[in-house]
């Protein structure tokens, strides 16, 4: 869809031109004060790329933590902890060793995005991973985007396989 083509693109630009490590502490301090997370004992996060927000201060909080691995293309939740191994896959991510868990004993699942709408819609970066996981597995988790406030939009273009967020959590909003 060219539509969401184009909005990746001005979302990579504007997220260049953030101070992603000041915004990401306050997403952190916000997603802390959070209910849903203080009651969370299993929490997938993701291991940031270049310019997206870091959730890693999360990692010192009293709870089992999981990082995604691409399988194909499928997701699995793989434990992870500070200073376990991690590997470079073919999408330049860093994704944990260990060995993969049954993905409904999450609680939350942190969910990466390049924009999101006020209507829960989130924009991904194409591949689809997050919404073929998502449909298949970890039903009862609550799906989480933390994001920029400046990358929160009027609508999104989505489609049946889209699954919507019930989290949007900001540097100036949780």
């Amino acid at each position: 869809m060219q539509e969401k083509k184009e909005l990746r693109i001005k979302a990579k630009e504007i997220r260049n031109s953030l101070d992603i490590e000041t915004i990401s502490e306050n997403i952190v301090k916000n997603i802390l004060s959070l209910k849903v997370y203080q009651d969370a004992k299993n929490v997938m996060i993701f291991y940031p790329l270049k310019h997206e927000i870091h959730l890693l201060a999360l990692l010192n909080g009293n709870k089992n933590f999981y990082l995604p691995r691409v399988n194909g293309s499928e997701l699995l939740v793989c434990p992870y902890k500070t200073g376990d191994e991690l590997i470079i896959s073919k999408f330049n991510t860093k994704e944990p060793t260990s060995k993969p868990v049954n993905p409904n004993i999450l609680d939350i699942v942190f969910v990466p995005a390049l924009m999101i709408d006020e209507n829960f819609n989130r924009l991904g970066y194409g591949g689809g991973f997050y919404d073929r996981f998502l449909s298949q597995n970890a039903t009862n988790a609550t799906k989480i985007v933390a994001i920029p406030s400046q990358l929160i939009i009027e609508n999104i273009p989505s489609e049946s396989f889209d699954i919507k967020m019930d989290i949007i959590v900001t540097e100036t909003r949780h």
